[in-house]
């Protein structure tokens, strides 16, 4: 959208309510977000992919533009998928069709010019320039440097499944004036959900999936979390408290424990109003922090947060790969690596090259070397074994394997500093 998405956020920083946004969806933005589509993605309800679509781009995006001039253009069912989850459950994934997905990719990005500039600093998913390891690096800066005795961490139960359409509504409407655009946000909201071939309507939930969901999502929890822990619960709490959120995962972390225990107590009625619920298995009080030094820990974003010492003996928050989600990955490590037994080792090498590099992309974090270490004395074995299992002539010698590991595979490194200050610490 180049220098349309600098008129958006100008226009959001300088008016209370954003007009005239429908015209940002157009000809060319939709052709950039078809270029911008991955081609291995699965389809939608309606089978179309990117090469099929792309066969007459100029052509089907011209008939779109022209039906969402005259509002005939309607939003497919999305196409209701389902991936597993690391606790054995089942994650629900919506699939748009192929034009909804356009649309939604447009939408999304003149959703986002028009938040960032209203969405506060404690919220990090789904953000541009903003990522997991930011969270967590706050989170580690906080807990080492400020008054931080508790942590209360939450998690909002099936968060995407429960969002109410009107209040959403109500929230978009607080800062948008384009009636046609919030009418198409509405037509997405009500899509529904193909389970099968069974059409289910929405009456409430945003489906994950959908390219316009997270920024959705961020403006509901803006609203509902973000905007009542600045104006209220800063104000009300007689301690220090921070607050840090990723998506619908958040913590606070507090000073005094009475000041935990009421914040514990007005958090379900709160989110009650907005027809969410907490989820009583993931969310407690802990006391975590330099003048507790327990050996209680937390869990955030797929780390482990536990209190313990450098080598000279002073306090320090650690940050390790989580135990719930090291044992997921060794498995589906393992999982895949059975499927590869009459694959190619060069082909079968490069592709575990890359997902133990996006591994050490993820968890290499600051101190937590040993659990990198770990991860790939696991993946190794677990490689040998099974490329001994390929061959029907003999093992594979130690020294033949080690050669071939060593070839492609490079050593855990760590690659984001978690223990440099920065601005959105401070």
């Amino acid at each position: 959208m180049g220098t349309k998405t600098k008129e958006i956020r100008n226009q959001s920083k300088m008016y209370d309510r954003v007009q005239n946004l429908m015209r940002y969806v157009n000809e060319d933005s939709l052709m950039e977000a078809h270029r911008r589509q991955s081609g291995r993605k699965a389809p939608g309800a309606d089978g179309e992919t990117k090469d099929s679509y792309g066969e007459n781009a100029s052509e089907n995006i011209r008939g779109l533009v022209s039906r969402m001039k005259t509002f005939s253009y309607r939003p497919q069912a999305v196409r209701r998928a389902y991936i597993p989850k690391a606790n054995g459950k089942l994650r629900p994934l919506g699939i748009p069709a192929y034009e909804d997905k356009l649309v939604q990719s447009v939408m999304s990005d003149v959703l986002t010019e028009v938040y960032e500039p209203r969405f506060l600093d404690c919220s990090y998913g789904f953000r541009p320039n903003r990522s997991a390891h930011d969270a967590v690096r706050l989170i580690n800066q906080t807990a080492m440097t400020r008054k931080v005795n508790y942590v209360l961490e939450a998690d909002i139960k099936s968060f995407f499944d429960n969002v109410d359409h009107k209040w959403m509504v109500k929230f978009l409407e607080h800062d948008i004036a384009d009636k046609n655009f919030l009418r198409y946000i509405v037509r997405f909201l009500k899509a529904g959900v193909m389970e099968g071939t069974e059409i289910l309507d929405s009456d409430k939930g945003c489906p994950q999936g959908g390219l316009v969901s997270p920024v959705l999502a961020n403006v509901y929890l803006h609203y509902v979390l973000d905007l009542w822990f600045e104006r209220y619960v800063k104000k009300n709490l007689s301690g220090e408290v921070y607050y840090v959120r990723y998506a619908d995962d958040f913590v606070f972390m507090l000073q005094y424990e009475k000041d935990a225990g009421k914040l514990m107590a007005e958090l379900p009625p709160r989110l009650a109003k907005f027809g969410l619920e907490l989820a009583e298995d993931k969310t407690r009080i802990l006391p975590f922090g330099r003048w507790k030094g327990t050996k209680e820990s937390f869990d955030f974003l797929g780390f482990t947060f536990i209190n313990t010492k450098t080598r000279t003996g002073k306090y320090r928050v650690g940050v390790i790969s989580s135990a719930k989600k090291l044992k997921a990955k060794r498995q589906a490590v393992k999982e895949w690596l059975r499927g590869r037994l009459t694959e190619p080792i060069a082909l079968t090498m490069e592709t575990l090259r890359r997902k133990v590099e996006g591994h050490y992309n993820y968890y290499g974090v600051s101190g937590n070397y040993e659990a990198l270490r770990k991860f790939t004395w696991y993946v190794r074995f677990t490689t040998y074994r099974m490329f001994n299992r390929r061959d029907q002539k003999g093992k594979m010698k130690l020294d033949c394997f080690s050669r071939i590991w060593d070839y492609y595979m490079g050593s855990p490194t760590i690659r984001v500093d978690i223990w440099r200050w920065n601005q959105m610490a401070s």
